[in-house]
């Protein structure tokens, strides 16, 4: 009968083996001791951080070098990846749901979004960090602010590309279903849209966090003018010693970050990758699938269950039940006329602020020397080629690795966590070495520069391809096996149309990603000297440090001209034939 009992409580694999040193601690209360004892630490941390947040900003602070910092710099950078992804998965909803279902604002919110995907990190600096600081004056918080914003910059854009993505894609029957049982737009979005796009939100948020980890140390240790702004983090710590060239506290940095990656892999994204597979679209079930131990120990939480059961459930079932009634009693009626004038009034303040915006853009371009102007149209062109030559090396080896992880849950389970920590660990940290190799090879800048677009671009293209392939039905792959399709057949016939929506996503964010890292990549501080080559990052980053902010301007302007072309003569295309000829449906 023991026997029996414990045998109830996990299957397989079970952490509660280890545990028999606890033999007075009945077995199913270990989870809510340990949530009970994490939430507690959380709380404590928030507190800590929340007093010095709120206190008088600090101008100048000091970053220690020493390995015991680590842990307190490494809780900072973390919490401000995390509030910037809960801001980027609510701009993410409302963003893509709108772009989605409004034709018209379709139009211009897709294009904007390939725009500001492409403007670098340091591009928003300037605005970003001087508005947060005039709104908390002397205040510790103006600054942490700016930086949460400019780490929300580096993680948004993909997320909200997937989910508009996913939403054009949903099949045609499903919609159809939804207009039978007379869904409202609550139900909807829980019952369809979001488990439908739940695999490559899972799988781009993993990427964003990714991002941000990347660009952390831009983020948190910067120069606008002749003031320095610096946050006690993980990527100041990672900049301080890359400046001083100082190869054992980066290696001590970079082992902590990867330590806090593989954590979070363990407790945060396995778990969610188990979660979402079961909102894949097939008809047969795969016989493997991925799992997770903190899955198995949350879902035998008896105090999570309660809370599911006594608030979770009954809150979600009102919410349900509100918006089913206000859908189906709701009637087409005229907007009032007051409604109609305030519509009116807000258009016109936002033309007339436009066109405020556009006349002093002018002004300001009209200032700008004829030698500066040139200086940047050579390096967009140098530029331009780096990208496209990061996203043809990327693409060739990504699509097939992507497509093997994603068909082998095994090999996820390894590839997975090591796909994280090498797309999450700073180019500009890993930049000494690769510097100090290519010049006693002989290439030199211009081809570390590649090498570095690629650290920051192709983990794009490789994480979305995880998730299409993931995404193709067991079913159709079981149809490929009877049918005996191999090969060369099996990816013109399922592999390349099952991921084609997915590989356009991570295209299209990879090439955004990639003009947004040529800042790192073309120009960089190692050892007192600065090493630069030829191309529009470099003069973006050349006018931050100096404080020229027409330059910065026009070149901010140059990328992002650039970029609307080709989001117009390839991107949109591409979109458009993912949306009717690849979209899963029968």
């Amino acid at each position: 009968m023991t026997h029996e009992k414990k045998s109830a409580g996990l299957r397989g694999f079970s952490p509660y083996r280890f545990w028999g040193v606890l033999p007075s601690i009945e077995i199913s209360y270990l989870p809510d001791l340990l949530m009970g004892a994490a939430g507690m630490a959380l709380f404590y941390g928030l507190l800590v951080v929340g007093r010095t947040w709120l206190g008088p900003f600090t101008p100048e602070v000091e970053i220690r070098r020493s390995p015991l910092a680590l842990p307190a710099y490494a809780g900072y950078s973390l919490l401000r990846i995390t509030i910037a992804y809960v801001l980027s998965l609510a701009f993410t909803f409302v963003y893509g749901y709108i772009a989605a279902y409004n034709a018209r604002a379709e139009r211009f919110m897709i294009p904007l979004l390939d725009v500001l995907q492409s403007i670098p990190v340091l591009s928003f600096l300037p605005g970003v960090m001087l508005a947060m600081v005039a709104l908390f004056p002397g205040r510790q918080l103006g600054v942490e602010a700016g930086a949460i914003l400019l780490i929300f910059t580096g993680q948004v854009w993909n997320m909200a590309f997937s989910f508009y993505a996913s939403l054009k894609s949903i099949p045609t029957e499903m919609r159809e279903a939804a207009k039978v049982y007379g869904f409202s737009w609550w139900q909807r979005f829980l019952q369809m849209e979001l488990p439908f796009s739940a695999i490559g939100l899972v799988w781009n948020s993993m990427m964003s966090v990714a991002g941000g980890w990347f660009f952390l140390m831009a983020c948190e240790m910067f120069v606008l003018g002749s003031r320095d702004f610096r946050l006690p983090g993980l990527g100041s710590y990672l900049q301080t010693a890359a400046s001083a060239g100082d190869t054992p506290s980066i290696l001590w940095g970079v082992a902590t970050m990867i330590a806090v990656i593989v954590l979070l892999d363990q407790f945060v994204w396995r778990p969610v990758i188990a979660w979402a597979e079961k909102f894949k679209v097939e008809q047969v079930e795969s016989t493997e699938t991925s799992r997770s131990w903190v899955l198995d120990l949350i879902r035998h939480s008896r105090a999570l269950a309660q809370i599911r059961k006594k608030t979770v459930a009954p809150l979600g079932e009102r919410l349900m039940l509100h918006f089913a009634h206000t859908h189906s009693g709701e009637e087409r009626q005229k907007a009032s006329p007051w409604k109609v004038w305030l519509l009116r009034l807000l258009l016109v303040a936002v033309l007339a602020a436009i066109g405020y915006g556009v006349v002093r853009v002018a002004m300001i371009l009209s200032g700008i020397q004829k030698a500066e102007l040139q200086e940047a149209g050579i390096g967009l062109g140098a530029t331009f080629l780096r990208v496209n030559v990061a996203l043809l090396i990327g693409a060739l080896w990504t699509i097939p690795a992507g497509v093997a992880i994603g068909f082998q849950p095994r090999l996820a389970r390894i590839a997975q966590p090591l796909a994280q920590i090498a797309a999450s660990v700073p180019a500009t940290a890993l930049f000494p070495v690769v510097l100090l190799l290519l010049i006693r090879v002989g290439g030199g800048l211009g081809v570390g520069s590649i090498v570095l677009l690629l650290l920051g671009t192709q983990w794009y293209i490789l994480f979305n391809v995880i998730a299409g392939a993931i995404a193709i039905p067991t079913d159709l792959k079981e149809c490929c096996s009877v049918f005996r399709l191999e090969g060369l057949q099996r990816w013109r016939k399922l592999i390349l149309p099952g991921i084609f929506p997915y590989l356009v996503t991570g295209l299209v964010t990879a090439s955004g990603g990639a003009w947004n890292a040529s800042i790192i990549a073309e120009y960089f501080h190692f050892k007192g000297q600065i090493y630069t080559t030829v191309g529009l990052g470099a003069t973006i980053s050349q006018a931050t440090d100096q404080g020229n902010f027409n330059l910065l301007l026009a070149a901010t302007m140059m990328m992002a001209a650039t970029v609307v072309t080709i989001n117009r003569l390839v991107w949109r295309r591409l979109y458009r034939l993912a949306e009717t000829r690849f979209r899963l449906e029968t």
